[in-house]
């Protein structure tokens, strides 16, 4: 049977990482690209040469071109700009447009039946300038978003109850970070709703902590941003795919008519299998989360609104 291939494109932390990850959970071979010549290569190598110890047969390649990624089933794309303290994912924009661009025009060319995961910030407007920019079908590109932020709030609510994460479960929706609607109503802990074992005032400190979780990270490490984390959130979803399991899993895709968002992409619940999004899930919201949720898609529309000022898509 032949194997899947996975191209990373951007070799630093969170791409190196999404190599480990993928690699450790067999998923196919993979290419991790960067435009540093020796940096994939390297990291690369030292990655394979870990196969025998953790029994992994993944081929695992490191190169500086573009060509190499030809025939991906799924390509990731984490290039771009980290985080610096004191700077918001916004700050990003104009930068990591430039970037994330120039990486889709070389790669998506190359692999044009694949599914397209995004990682690069600010993640709702570069998920949507990859979608202008590759031509392909919306359902074949995907941001990684509220994966991480579930993550991040599951993470804290097992914390702050002294429980396994395994039986946490939440939901969230909209952008990225603080832009992010969670809905403690549909988190629950073994079954039991949130709001009957935490007082809702310590679930509003979770959730902002959540919202901050990344940058609590960047002014921690002050010279990088998180990594882990994002990168196991995209080969959680790279695996959705690879291994057509129809998780369902909080993505930022693209709604048109689905939660009246009018054509752009933003954070709502999705099942991933080898046709990229297969389905959208709608939650009915109240009106507290409606406010918010439209509120956060009103900044998605914001950030690509200046894309087209600036001419990157039209």
């Amino acid at each position: 049977m032949k194997r899947a291939k996975i191209s990373i494109i951007g070799a630093g932390n969170v791409g190196a990482t999404c190599a480990h990850w993928a690699a450790a959970k067999e998923l196919g071979d993979i290419v991790l690209l960067d435009i540093v010549e020796g940096l994939p290569q390297g990291k690369a190598l030292d990655l394979m040469e870990s196969s025998p110890i953790e029994g992994f047969d993944s081929r695992i390649v490191g190169t500086n071109n573009y060509d190499d990624t030809a025939g991906s089933d799924v390509i990731i794309i984490t290039s771009g700009l980290p985080r610096k303290p004191g700077m918001s994912r916004d700050d990003l924009l104009t930068a990591n447009a430039k970037i994330v661009k120039a990486v889709t025009e070389q790669a998506a060319p190359r692999s044009p039946h694949a599914v397209l995961i995004v990682v690069s910030n600010p993640l709702d407007a570069m998920v949507y300038l990859a979608w202008k920019v590759s031509g392909f079908a919306p359902n074949k590109v995907i941001g990684q978003a509220g994966v991480l932020d579930t993550a991040r709030f599951r993470a804290f609510v097992a914390m702050a109850l002294n429980v396994s994460v395994e039986d946490v479960n939440a939901l969230l929706l909209g952008g990225h970070g603080d832009d992010m609607v969670p809905l403690p109503r549909h988190t629950s802990v073994g079954g039991i709703p949130l709001p009957d074992l935490l007082p809702q005032d310590q679930i509003d400190k979770i959730i902002d902590r959540a919202r901050k979780g990344g940058g609590e990270i960047v002014a921690l490490l002050k010279t990088g941003s998180a990594f882990y984390a994002p990168s196991a959130a995209t080969i959680q979803m790279a695996e959705s795919i690879l291994r057509d399991k129809k998780r369902v899993l909080p993505c930022a895709v693209y709604c048109d008519k689905e939660y009246g968002v009018g054509g752009y992409f933003v954070g709502v619940p999705c099942v991933l299998g080898t046709g990229g999004v297969e389905k959208i899930l709608e939650v009915k919201l109240n009106d507290q989360e409606r406010a918010a949720f439209d509120t956060s898609a009103s900044h998605v529309r914001e950030l690509v609104d200046i894309l087209k000022k600036q001419g990157f898509v039209s």
